[in-house]
């Protein structure tokens, strides 16, 4: 048995679970994922059970963070031209700041 198939428990995953999303909803998705760190079975597993993802400072961590930036600021640029905020840009900037405040805390 790999340990990757076991949870912090030991308990044996051996069930797999899966479901549909839309193309948006999925890169919506992957850009959470990429901004916890974590793999994306660990990221989807604790959303569902409703426990908290803690986002532990890394390498992978902050260039997800940069990349993520550096598109909100290109969105920002397209926005003071004269475009309208949407929904999915508002909600990333809040998962950044999310993240940005518990980076912060932990390092004090």
């Amino acid at each position: 048995m790999l340990a990757k198939n076991r949870d912090e428990h030991n308990r044996w995953r051996n069930i797999t679970v899966g479901f549909r999303v839309s193309p948006e909803e999925n890169e919506l998705l992957n850009r959470a994922v990429a901004l916890s760190g974590l793999p994306k079975q660990e990221y989807c597993y604790r959303k569902c059970m409703n426990r908290d993802v803690i986002v532990q400072g890394n390498p992978r961590v902050y260039k997800a963070l940069k990349n993520e930036l550096a598109a909100v600021l290109q969105e920002l640029q397209r926005i003071e031209a004269g475009g309208g905020v949407n929904d999915e840009l508002l909600n990333t900037i809040e998962l950044i700041a999310d993240i940005l405040g518990g980076l912060k805390e932990e390092s004090e």
